[in-house]
């Protein structure tokens, strides 16, 4: 072999050795180095160009950006026995690329992981509370409320009014991440954030939540219906006191006007029959018709005494009729 391919050959060989001695660190990756299976050194987390023992030394790169968990839909209690579908998510990253890799060693283990202590910390958080405390942001948010449940003519009334909560959504999910961080730093993995996605009722839970709605309704309906008719009552009686009090008025007016006609006539008739004392016996005659006219009707018997002014009148008729 000639010193040429003899130098050839040792160029090419220490390429190789450079090549397989060398390695990469993307500024999103973190590098633990293995050799046999075993770490070796500290994990490199600063990017560049990095050196490692050919052939035996392994390198292992895990991502160093912020990591998603996206948890299933999953059925659990809350505190007052009602039942709902809780979908969460979490964000997380890799603190501690050696204890991960002795833990977990790659992404799909700690994925499993995580829906295992994540889960079973929200299952605790939400036994813990009830249901209003699940479904509301926080203790601070007011929600909308319906005019007409609290009463649209009096504006009092308590029908579906929501009770004030201690803590609220936001809070439940931060009793999840205070559990969940230092089980998951065992594993490498920082905990960065737990959001609940959806909750959804229970399909019992909604018929339940509906057959509230409907007597809730029906509750506004039939006050509705109450305060209608207390009004209508309340109308009806001002208005048969107006015409009472109408009625009361127009009759008093009525009968001073006759009881002041009757007078005025009486005095006309007193001035008109007393200026002579034939005046007054015509007087007393045509008093005596009208009480005959009223008195006497074709189907009348009278039994009359002998000294009664009606016999005596019609005695006199008699005689001057002979």
């Amino acid at each position: 072999m000639t010193l040429f391919e003899k130098t050839g050959l040792a160029l090419i060989a220490a390429l190789a050795i450079a090549v397989f001695s060398s390695y990469t660190v993307n500024q999103t990756e973190q590098v633990v180095i293995t050799q046999f299976g075993s770490p070796v050194g500290e994990p490199v987390t600063s990017a560049g160009l990095h050196f490692k023992l050919p052939f035996i030394q392994q390198i292992n790169s895990f991502d160093k950006r912020y990591l998603a968990w996206d948890g299933p839909l999953v059925e659990m209690s809350t505190k007052d026995r009602t039942y709902v579908q809780v979908d969460t998510f979490a964000r997380w990253r890799i603190a501690d690329p050696l204890r991960y890799y002795l833990r977990l060693h790659d992404e799909r283990s700690a994925q499993s992981r995580l829906e295992d202590i994540l889960g079973s910390e929200t299952r605790t958080a939400i036994a813990r509370h009830e249901l209003i405390e699940v479904v509301r942001t926080d203790k601070n948010r007011v929600p909308l409320q319906d005019v007409s449940l609290t009463g649209p003519i009096t504006g009092e009334g308590t029908l579906g009014v929501l009770r004030p909560i201690r803590d609220g959504r936001n809070i439940i999910a931060q009793d999840v991440i205070t559990a969940a961080v230092p089980k998951l730093a065992e594993f490498g993995i920082e905990l960065l954030d737990v959001r609940f996605k959806r909750i959804n009722y229970n399909q019992q839970v909604l018929e339940r939540i509906y057959q509230r709605m409907i007597s809730e309704r029906l509750q506004i309906a039939e006050r509705f219906r109450s305060e209608g008719e207390g009004a209508a009552a309340r109308i009806i009686g001002n208005k048969d006191r107006d015409i009472n009090q109408i009625e009361s008025t127009a009759y008093k007016q009525v009968q001073d006007i006759q009881g002041e006609a009757d007078a005025k006539a009486t005095e006309i008739y007193a001035a008109a029959y007393a200026q002579r004392p034939e005046a007054s016996e015509f007087y007393r005659f045509l008093k005596s018709m009208e009480t005959y006219r009223k008195v006497i009707t074709a189907d009348t018997v009278l039994v009359l005494s002998t000294n009664s002014d009606l016999f005596g009148l019609l005695k006199r008729v008699e005689a001057k009729a002979h």
